[in-house]
């Protein structure tokens, strides 16, 4: 079956930097869309997303600070956050979709997250 496995989520202070991962298995990753989501207490929030041919997209509250970006050699999804706040502070999940579209409204699977927390 898919399992979708995050790493790489921490404590760090606002103006820092993270990377995060995502390692694919049990699908044939480059044939699939990916996305970041992220989850607080009060909403779940597509962060970005990239297509089957490395096309993204971005919220705007992390527009010019994260990259999302695809490795098919690794089966491996990366977000890359920079100049962190600690509005960032969520629980990141990685998730996977058949089309465009279906990652960034209903994903098909779902890892099981990594929690970031930006400090002040």
């Amino acid at each position: 079956q898919v399992q979708l496995v995050e790493s790489g989520g921490g404590l760090v202070q606002a103006g820092g930097s993270l990377r995060l991962s995502c390692v694919a298995a049990g699908m044939l990753f480059s044939r699939n869309h990916m996305a970041w989501y992220r989850q607080t207490p009060e909403q779940r929030e597509l962060v970005a997303a990239i297509t089957t041919d490395s096309s993204t997209n971005y919220a705007d509250s992390v527009k010019g600070r994260f990259t999302i970006s695809r490795d098919n050699a690794k089966n491996t999804v990366y977000l890359q956050m920079n100049s962190l706040k600690p509005e960032d502070t969520a629980i990141y999940y990685c998730a996977t979709g058949s089309s465009p579209l279906v990652v960034v409204t209903t994903p098909d699977y779902w890892g099981q997250g990594t929690q970031v927390t930006v400090s002040s």
